[in-house]
């Protein structure tokens, strides 16, 4: 069994995944990094691990899956568990955005379906099965065992945007979750938050960059800068290293302030 604590993040390979990944890395704990269909770019996230924790490559690993498949779901986390004999920590953050972006009067089944499955369904039996996991881990624990579960929603939650219905409901469903899984699971030692990002800069924000510059130059958040993975990354981190240990269900907000929503001056 690994000394090291296990992180398995769903969606690691790119953007705020990578981010939560590296952070993760950097406080010590081994990180199983599923990516769906990019290779090249999971191996990146390795590398930057490696780099910031483990010279030699050895503590983190990548795993393929789509967590829409419950086949895929099981493949995770008996590699976690056959690998390293242990999985302190579920991040699930994959997710996709609505297909075509289309007003929710012209919305399509199959957006909704492939949009749920991996953003609301993946995330909610995986942590089923991961949470399964911990409580037998938790009979006999190992050492330094502090199990944590984080989803990583959206401002979307409730910032509405009718192009991406399904996007917001999946975001707005997955909140819930955190909130069900959180009073479930307390009893057996499992803490359950939300992190909630806001405007990250990734290369899914790209195309909106010049529009999202002059909002934030305008104020549309109260700290007037694009937020970055390692922002994200960090949150995470804090949470699952026990930073708050008398508190389940939170969300925390990594959003520069955007949730606040000041009247304009």
């Amino acid at each position: 069994m690994s000394d090291q604590p296990v992180a398995l993040v769903t969606g690691g390979s790119r953007g705020i995944g990578r981010g939560i990944c590296v952070e993760l890395a950097r406080s010590g704990f081994a990180v199983c990094i599923n990516y769906h269909g990019n290779e090249p770019a999971a191996r990146e996230t390795l590398r930057l691990c490696a780099e910031v924790a483990n010279p030699d490559g050895r503590g983190s690993d990548i795993c393929q899956g789509d967590v829409g498949q419950a086949a895929d779901r099981e493949r995770l986390v008996q590699t976690a568990l056959g690998r390293w004999q242990r999985l302190d920590v579920l991040v699930n953050n994959a997710g996709i955005t609505s297909v075509g972006r289309l007003d929710i009067l012209e919305a399509t089944e199959e957006s909704w379906d492939q949009v749920l499955a991996v953003n609301l369904k993946g995330a909610f039996f995986l942590t089923q099965r991961v949470a399964q996991a911990m409580m037998r881990l938790a009979q006999s624990p190992p050492p330094s065992y502090q199990p944590a579960i984080v989803n990583i929603s959206s401002v979307s939650a409730y910032a509405l945007s009718t192009n991406r219905g399904d996007y917001c409901i999946s975001k707005a469903g997955l909140s819930l979750a955190t909130e069900l899984w959180a009073l479930r699971l307390a009893e057996h030692g499992i803490r359950v938050y939300e992190v909630r990002p806001g405007i990250i800069e990734t290369d899914m924000t790209a195309a909106a960059k010049e529009k999202y510059d002059q909002l934030l130059a305008e104020g549309l958040t109260p700290i007037r800068r694009w937020g970055t993975p390692q922002d994200v990354g960090k949150a995470v981190a804090a949470l699952v290293l026990g930073a708050i240990p008398f508190s389940t269900g939170e969300v925390i907000n990594v959003d520069g302030g955007y949730h606040l929503r000041p009247f304009p001056r």
